[in-house]
């Protein structure tokens, strides 16, 4: 018998994480010399989760924000008996934006690539070309941590380091799913190259808000089997401390 997934396991409770601390204590992250971010996020919300509080900050400097989506998010409820993938794609696209305008980032750069949901890995190569193409010019590239173990996450964020160094872009990376299936110190996890960006409290609570904007993701679809929510209070709680970890 196949062994579970990590991801689909109990995962780690947010205690835990606040318990060990380290990722308080983390070395701070310096982004004054940004003037262009893109941002690259595997799904509509990846973004937002890994990175969306210094999203706000950026934002309230002048920054200029690109989001480069690599799928929309359409096979998330694969057995939904009530809303179509064409329809999630679309609710998720317009939550993507009501969450932009949340963070002070509404007229943000949105670019689709239209990889289809969960088939990232098979398109890393036509990924990477097109977002060299895309990060051309930025100071930083900000993409999902590619060792997630989420497929599509760490395609794009394999699509990314190759991009961003062909590029010579400054390359940083969000992790998500870690949170979920790790423990405090795993071996598995670069902490030598974690760094911490501390937000404020204006941040905190415009990410929370924007977070909200995805009710396809943090709420049930409606009462059958197949529309439960992909995120529970569990896995959100990990995204409203107030700071965000990235590795360098």
């Amino acid at each position: 018998m196949k062994p579970p997934h990590p991801i689909d396991g109990p995962g780690t409770d947010e205690s835990r994480w606040l318990d060990w601390g380290r990722a308080a204590h983390l070395p701070r992250l310096d982004l004054d010399g940004v003037r262009s971010v893109a941002v690259v996020a595997p799904h509509p919300d990846d973004e937002v989760l890994g990175f969306g509080g210094a999203l706000t900050m950026l934002a309230e400097r002048g920054v200029h924000v690109r989001v480069i989506a690599v799928t929309d998010g359409e096979g998330s409820h694969p057995r939904s008996p009530t809303t179509s993938p064409e329809e999630l794609a679309q609710r998720r696209v317009e939550e993507r934006s009501a969450a932009l305008a949340e963070l002070g980032v509404p007229d943000t750069d949105v670019i689709r690539l239209g990889v289809p949901d969960g088939e990232a890995g098979g398109a890393e190569a036509e990924v990477s070309l097109r977002l060299s193409g895309l990060l051309s010019g930025f100071d930083l590239c900000v993409s999902s941590w590619e060792g997630d173990l989420h497929p599509d996450h760490m395609a794009a964020g394999t699509a990314a380091v190759d991009a961003a160094r062909a590029c010579g872009v400054q390359l940083l990376q969000y992790p998500v799913w870690m949170w979920h299936w790790a423990e405090p110190g795993a071996a598995a996890v670069p902490w030598n190259r974690a760094r911490r960006v501390e937000l404020s409290d204006r941040a905190v609570s415009r990410k929370a808000a924007a977070i909200a904007c995805f009710t396809t993701q943090i709420a049930p679809l409606s009462d059958l089997r197949g529309d439960e929510a992909v995120l529970g209070p569990e896995m959100v709680e990990h995204f409203e401390r107030g700071e965000e970890v990235v590795f360098g």
